[in-house]
This record gives structure tokens, C-alpha cells and sequence, in this order.
């Protein structure tokens, strides 16, 4: 039985490091999204934007303007790398490279692929986490101990986001509807989830639609992390972004093996 779940182990980790071999030849394209992006939101809207605001509204709940947003652009950060990784690259490897179906012709399964190819999504989401709490703290935005949790916060949101959407990649057979859902469903989520101003800030009848986001949900997990927030509403935040997780999983378990088996 050992050595089964030693094998099975060992499978989907050779996948997670055909996904790190591969990102190591082509990591600079990434740096502009993940990094410098998201540091250039931080000093137009947190710096520079932030000036005006605190000078005529003040605080928002309690934080500078700086200090608000800085937690919710790591938030929308590993939001962007959960889609970025799971819609044309995943829909890639099984039509236009077959680097999945070259896989399970070894003593991989569509399961060992599906877990190596967000094991490694993991992988980065929990890099990038670390250095975007390096960068909260180190602009004062973590005034709970509690910040020491947002690389693993990270994770948990992109992969809320990657385990989805990869299931649904696979599914498909072209991209077409990948624009659209990057046009009406990802750059509204970025701009309605209370990333860049307070629940408070929407008309009444918007605010329960936008508490309904998947990404806002994200944002709140990682504001009470950087500030402290009721238990009650932590745990609804994280149990949200888990069954995201875990339908994903299952679904791209079943999409996954029909596209390379069935």
C-alpha cells in the first residue's frame, strides 16, 4: 500500500516539475503581470491617489488609502494567476503543444496532470504571496500577526480561481469564449469587488451583488488578515473560496480524464 501511495505521490510531482522546468525558460514574461503591474497600482493609487483622498475624505474603515489597498492588490494579484495559468496554457497543452497527452502516454494519469498543474500554480501563488506581504509590511499595511498568513491566503485564492477554470479549459475545444470571459466576467470582478474603495462606497442595491463576487471574498480574507476581523465573516470568506476549490478539483478531475482518456 506504501509503495502505491509513494508512486502515486511521486506522479504528480514529475508533472509539477515539468511545469517548473518549463516556467524557468520563460519566467520573465511573468514579471510585468505579477509584480511590477500590481507595484505600479500600489504607487499610482496608494501613493499617489491616496494623497487626494486622505487630504479630503480622510480614512477608509479606519486605513489610509494606501493602507487599504495594499492587501487587496496581493488578492487580485493571485486572482489574475489563477486565470493567466488556467485558461489559454491549459487549453494549449491539450491542443496545440499535447504536453498532457505526452504525459499520461507515461505511467501518469489525467488526475496526476490536473494536481501537477495546479500544485505548481500553488507553487507560484505562494511565492508571490510571500512577496507581496514582505511589501505590505513594509509599507505599514500589517497591523496583525495574523498577515503572516497571506502567502498561504494567496494560494487559496488563486487556486479558487485556477481549479475552475482549468476544468473548464479542458472542456472546451477552442477560445473562443475565453475574451469574453476575461471582458464581462474578470475586468468587472477587478474593478467591483471592493478592491479599490469600500462596500460602503456602492449604491445599496449593488453591495449584495458585489458580496456575491468569488474575488471580493478574496479581498476581505486578506484585509482581516493585514487588520483583524470578526472569526464569523473570516470563516465565510475562506469556506466560499474552498468549495470553489474543491469543485474545481472534481470537476477538472472528470474533464481532464475525458479529454485524455475517454
Amino acid at each position: 500500500m506504501s509503495e502505491v501511495t509513494s508512486l502515486g505521490w511521486s506522479r504528480w510531482r514529475r508533472a509539477w516539475w515539468f511545469q517548473a522546468v518549463y516556467y524557468a525558460q520563460t519566467w520573465r514574461g511573468s514579471v510585468v503581470s505579477s509584480v511590477l503591474l500590481p507595484l505600479g497600482y500600489l504607487g499610482a493609487l496608494g501613493v499617489g491617489v491616496g494623497h487626494l483622498v486622505s487630504h479630503h475624505s480622510g480614512l477608509i474603515d479606519g486605513q489610509t488609502y494606501l493602507h487599504f489597498i495594499a492587501p487587496s492588490l496581493l488578492a487580485t494579484t493571485a486572482f489574475q494567476l489563477g486565470e493567466g495559468e488556467s485558461l489559454w496554457p491549459v487549453l494549449a497543452s491539450f491542443k496545440w503543444t499535447r504536453s498532457f497527452h505526452a504525459a499520461v502516454t507515461t505511467p501518469l494519469t489525467p488526475r496526476d496532470v490536473l494536481v501537477g498543474k495546479l500544485a505548481w500554480v500553488a507553487t507560484r501563488a505562494f511565492a508571490i504571496g510571500v512577496l507581496y506581504a514582505l511589501i505590505i509590511a513594509g509599507v505599514g499595511a500589517a497591523h496583525s500577526w495574523w498577515a503572516l498568513t497571506l502567502p498561504l491566503l494567496s494560494v487559496v485564492i488563486c487556486l479558487a480561481f485556477a481549479a475552475p477554470l482549468a476544468a473548464y479549459a479542458a472542456k472546451v475545444d477552442t477560445d473562443i469564449s475565453f475574451p469574453l470571459i476575461y471582458r464581462f466576467g474578470f475586468v468587472p470582478m477587478f474593478l467591483f469587488s471592493a478592491t479599490f474603495y469600500p462596500v460602503s462606497a456602492y449604491p445599496g442595491w449593488l453591495r449584495p451583488l458585489v458580496q456575491l463576487v468569488p474575488l471580493y471574498h478574496g479581498v476581505a480574507l486578506v484585509r482581516a488578515a493585514c487588520f483583524g476581523g470578526a472569526a464569523p465573516a473570516v470563516l465565510a470568506h475562506l469556506i466560499v473560496l474552498l468549495v470553489l476549490i474543491v469543485v474545481g478539483v472534481l470537476w477538472g478531475d472528470v474533464t481532464f480524464r475525458r479529454r485524455l482518456i475517454d
